[in-house]
């Protein structure tokens, strides 16, 4: 099973979106194995977008993301990386599809509503970011069958 992180950004959960993007992922069949409502420290939000360090949006980033409230969810499953980043959709929402967050959702790249690791590997270095082991929790459910092979 994979795990990757998702974040639903400020902008997300200042338009009171954190239940309905969280619904979309549920319904896709991802487990919810971590989650927490928490301020992004600088230091915490640095090493998250440090892949950025030195461009010219770095400081934007760091900004944006510690302006407001956040929830993290670590989510795990088959292919789950693929699987989260197509029901994000792209992340320009201009050319995002019809029935994914960013297309259903968001207008501007700024404000894209919600982060998904982008690699196997990057899932697992974001979600032991944000995530003690201590803090996860991975479960059966009774649905799983119906939804892994």
């Amino acid at each position: 099973m994979e795990r990757t992180l998702i974040i639903v950004k400020p902008d997300a959960v200042q338009r009171g979106l954190t239940g309905e993007i969280i619904r979309r992922f549920e319904v896709r069949g991802l487990r919810i194995i971590g989650m927490k409502f928490l301020q992004v420290s600088r230091e915490l939000a640095e090493k998250h977008y440090d892949v950025h360090q030195g461009k010219p949006f770095f400081e934007g980033l760091v900004k944006y993301i510690t302006s407001s409230p956040v929830v993290v969810i670590a989510l795990e499953g088959t292919n789950a990386v693929a699987a989260a980043r197509k029901t994000i959709g792209a992340t320009r929402p201009n050319e995002a599809e019809a029935g994914t967050i960013r297309g259903d959702l968001a207008l501007e790249i700024g404000r894209n509503l919600v982060h998904g690791s982008d690699s196997v590997e990057n899932g697992q270095i974001e979600v032991a970011n944000f995530f003690s082991a201590g803090e996860l929790v991975s479960w059966p459910r009774n649905t799983d069958p119906w939804i892994f092979e």
